[in-house]
């Protein structure tokens, strides 16, 4: 049945992401905000879709704890998930993506369409620039611009490598910071197709309030998001190993 459900979940998964492209056609002609109801309504159809085919359901934590207006958001990255569903948290979001991905037919037109925010890894020094120069332009509309720190999905329990990014961007915006811990790479591994049932626990931690030093910053967003993580995979052990045998790498 995991393997029958898996792969139901991601033939629908997929046609309901090619409806929605072909859907949101009409925005380019319309404001941003027709686009982004309909990334929005991919993530929340995704999310139904994962719960009723995969059977596997979503704990949100400490939506309480978002601040409104501008804000900077860095969440860990384990899975495809947490790029839609962090969609349908956020009153205006805007995702810091790589700029390759711009010539991607279609994507790129949308994310030209939505203000994205890209960077090219290769310039360095011009890059981090011109990604600080497009944040502050989307801080100024109040959106909320969401960066995985560590620039790439990781394994649950494999060691954490965060980039200096999400650093650069709190020192130079002045705006507070959001750190979200998840668990979704238990429930949706990176490079397969299956899809574990269970319950993914999203966790919106304590805002962090501009003003620290890149360095005192750097520090305690990848303690307390690595902190949260590691208290996640631990209370999903027994709902993990209950269902399967779980292979989690350890650091």
């Amino acid at each position: 049945m995991l393997i029958v459900r898996s792969v139901a979940f991601n033939c629908l998964f997929y046609l309901n992401l090619v409806l929605h492209v072909i859907g949101a056609i009409p925005t380019y002609a319309l404001p941003r905000r027709a686009f982004m109801a309909m990334a929005k309504s991919w993530g929340y159809t995704s999310g139904w879709l994962l719960r009723v085919v995969a059977g596997t359901s979503v704990e949100l934590r400490g939506l309480d704890k978002i601040p409104p207006g501008a804000l900077l958001v860095a969440a860990k990255h384990q899975s495809v998930w947490e790029t839609f569903m962090l969609l349908t948290l956020f009153d205006d979001p805007a995702y810091v993506f790589k700029r390759e991905l711009q010539w991607i037919p279609v994507f790129g037109w949308y994310a030209w369409k939505s203000r994205m925010i890209p960077v090219d890894r290769g310039a360095r020094g011009g890059a981090m620039a011109g990604m600080i120069a497009r944040a502050r332009a989307e801080f100024a509309r109040g959106r909320q611009i969401i960066i995985f720190p560590e620039g790439t999905r990781t394994a649950p329990g494999a060691p954490p490598v965060y980039k200096y990014g999400a650093a650069q961007l709190y020192a130079a915006c002045g705006v507070p910071c959001l750190p979200v811990a998840l668990n979704s790479g238990l429930y949706w591994p990176r490079r397969k197709f299956l899809r574990y049932p269970g319950t993914i626990v999203l966790e919106v931690l304590d805002p962090i309030p501009p003003g620290l030093s890149r360095a005192e910053f750097a520090d305690r967003l990848e303690r307390e998001i690595e902190g949260a993580v590691a208290r996640l995979t631990a209370e999903a052990a027994k709902d993990l190993h209950s269902a399967r045998a779980v292979e989690i790498v350890t650091p």
